[in-house]
């Protein structure tokens, strides 16, 4: 499998469960290590390296099962991630996590065991944003929400895309990812079944029909 990211681009990987989507994203952040094949980050080989270190690059993963601190503060899960940034930077990219997720301001005191599974998405997302990442890897965002809720979480990551921020997001529902994707591919089985963009996909019958379910 050969799959290109390009910078400034929004790319989505969709596919059904057990194709490898999340697997790809566990691989890239090193949790996974991969038994042949290379790994490149802005022309450099992450092959082997640390989840740390890979950290340290520029590479920031909201993970599938959100992985909050239950018992700190919207707040300080926030800035736990800021080990990378400078103060100035930090306090940035604190207001504009803010800005695309009013609820996370509203319940800035609040234990983050204490909220919606909603809630509890965004602030992962914001998490791995205050990391001011080079490449922000988004796993699974949608899982389980209620459809208003995506919407919400959907609008934020449009907004974060804006900045020219290069997103790789896994993603099962498709409606949410084909209007913010600048390319998609879809996966089976750990194979690419298809690549292009939202137009691409939306005429190509067979692929909607086969795997979309569109």
């Amino acid at each position: 499998m050969s799959l290109e990211v390009k910078e400034g681009e929004c790319h989505a990987v969709l596919g059904p469960n057990g194709a490898g989507k999340s697997t790809l994203l566990k691989t890239i952040t090193g949790t996974v290590v991969p038994t042949a094949g290379e790994i490149q980050f802005l022309g450099e080989k992450i092959n082997g390296m640390s989840t740390h270190k890979i950290a340290r690059k520029g590479v920031s993963l909201s993970p599938e099962n959100r992985r909050l601190f239950p018992d700190l503060t919207v707040h300080e899960n926030l800035t736990i991630a800021t080990i990378f940034t400078d103060e100035t930077k930090s306090k940035e990219n604190l207001n504009f996590v803010y800005e695309i997720f009013p609820r996370l301001k509203e319940r800035v005191s609040q234990k983050a065991g204490t909220m919606s599974g909603g809630e509890q998405q965004m602030l992962a997302v914001g998490r791995a944003l205050m990391m001011d990442p080079k490449i922000l890897l988004l796993d699974e965002p949608s899982m389980g929400l209620a459809q208003i809720i995506k919407e919400q979480i959907f609008n934020g990551i449009k907004k974060i895309k804006e900045t020219g921020k290069t997103i790789l997001i896994v993603e099962q529902d498709s409606t949410m990812v084909m209007p913010i994707a600048d390319k998609i591919s879809i996966f089976e089985h750990g194979h690419i079944i298809f690549e292009g963009t939202s137009n691409e996909l939306k005429n190509n019958d067979s692929i909607k029909s086969a795997y979309l379910g569109l």
